[in-house]
């Protein structure tokens, strides 16, 4: 039955890869499972009632995302997203509401994003889905492939303690002799070596063996093995649709709209043109039903109470290592699940190490890291860069849009948005005023312009 229905043979995988693939992609974005409560209980949010819609919703969306587009592509809460609903969308509804009401902010901003994605449901029904994958040209295609691999990659080194906050510089070198950089440091190269060889399995063996040596170096702690479920109830239906319906909430609206449009579209050109799925004339088969199902999931996590559910970057670790098929969704759904019952043990691999990194200009830094997750996210990033090579460079009208595309993402606070709205609007302007108009797209002078408003209205 799973061979007709996700067509493992046509696919050219097998139950044991799509397995290994599903428990991959988990392991290595299992760290929102311990950032979204954080996050979101710093704005007034139950941290406990976050962390089981976390896993309900990423659960959801990812079984939804591999039973509608038979793609690996897992879903869940979006970095990022979560901080400008925490940091952004409930600051401003609070100062509309006043203080005797402020309470009830984080509950309009789930109504906002809840009609965010209602908006984006109605929009995944139409053609428009479909042409805006095809509008979007070639060279910037592989430019956000590059750009998101390059932000997995930075994100990583940041994890790791490899690199840190700088004045003057932004960022600089961290403590090399310091324990958790030491541990990102092998763990990045045994994965290296592994993968070098071509062995099935290099990331999770990897992600293994450093875990094990970050045991041994008082890094990651045994933390028990179960632990029951907290109560859903405080987040659970709590949105408050009417007050979000508010002429002043509509750019609190719109903007949860974009983010979500064009971080599903990034992640789902640049991780399917990683795995292969791109059609030669730039098309995605299924991209309809993968907007769809991500717009679905946005809908559903509101509902149980987490912000913005989007398709994950971190799938290309599943990817790299074999996973084509929704088959590797149904395992990652399914630990998702699991983890609500197993909290303590995720948590040694995925929670943050508190570290005070003493540099070596004499400053000391207190950093939370993840040095077992961050190997995988370099080893990922840097098997996303080969889609480089297959940008025209010698066209500077497609050079420069890429470029910019690419550098963006990961220096503009890890959004993928900001390096397609660079992309794009560089790719208008450029092409237009050196007289290859013809080569753009409608839709993509279209949605330059909307970049253009958003960012006069920021």
């Amino acid at each position: 039955m799973l061979e007709r229905f996700f067509k493992l043979s046509e696919n050219h995988t097998t139950l044991r890869t799509e397995s290994l693939a599903g428990l991959t992609t988990f392991l290595t974005m299992a760290y929102i499972i311990f950032v979204q409560p954080a996050v979101l209980g710093a704005c007034g949010m139950n941290a406990g009632a976050v962390f089981v819609a976390t896993c309900l919703a990423t659960a959801f969306g990812t079984l939804l995302m591999g039973l509608m587009t038979n793609y690996p592509i897992a879903q869940a809460p979006a970095m990022g997203h979560n901080f400008f609903f925490a940091f952004a969308a409930v600051p401003l509804i609070t100062l509309s509401l006043g203080n005797d009401l402020s309470g009830d902010a984080w509950k309009v901003a789930l109504g906002a994003n809840f009609i965010s994605g209602i908006i984006f449901v109605l929009l995944s029904f139409t053609p428009l889905i479909k042409e805006i994958i095809k509008a979007v040209p070639d060279s910037l295609k592989h430019a956000i492939a590059v750009g998101i691999g390059l932000l997995i990659a930075f994100l990583g080194l940041q994890w790791g303690g490899v690199v840190v906050d700088a004045p003057g510089s932004l960022v600089k070198l961290g403590n090399l002799g310091s324990s958790p950089v030491l541990l990102t440091l092998s763990g990045t190269v045994f994965m290296a070596i592994l993968s070098a060889r071509e062995i099935k399995g290099s990331i999770l063996i990897g992600m293994a063996v450093t875990a094990l040596l970050g045991y041994f170096l008082g890094i990651v702690k045994y933390q028990g093995i179960i632990s029951s479920p907290p109560s859903l109830a405080p987040t659970l239906l709590e949105l408050n649709i009417g007050k979000a319906i508010n002429l002043g909430f509509i750019t609190i609206i719109f903007t949860f709209l974009i983010l979500d449009l064009f971080d599903t579209l990034g992640t789902l050109i640049g991780v399917s043109e990683k795995a292969g799925f791109l059609k030669e004339d730039g098309s995605l088969p299924r991209s309809k039903q993968a907007f769809q199902a991500d717009a679905i999931a946005t809908v559903a996590g509101t509902l149980l109470g987490t912000s913005t559910v989007t398709s994950y970057i971190e799938s290309a670790a599943g990817i790299s290592q074999g996973g084509r098929t929704g088959l590797a969704n149904m395992v990652t759904a399914t630990l998702f699940l699991v983890a609500l019952f197993f909290s303590p043990l995720v948590a040694m691999i995925g929670n943050a190490y508190t570290y005070q990194m003493v540099l070596m200009d004499g400053r000391t830094l207190s950093l939370q890291l993840y040095p077992v997750i961050a190997p995988t996210l370099i080893i990922v990033g840097c098997l996303m860069m080969g889609s480089i090579s297959k940008i025209r460079w010698q066209d500077f009208s497609e050079a420069f849009p890429a470029f910019l595309t690419i550098i963006i993402m990961p220096f503009s606070g890890f959004s993928i948005t900001e390096g397609i709205a660079f992309g794009f609007i560089s790719f208008t302007v450029v092409k237009l005023l050196s007289g290859k108009g013809k080569e753009v797209h409608w839709l993509i002078i279209s949605f330059s312009i909307l970049f253009i408003i958003r960012y006069l209205f920021i």
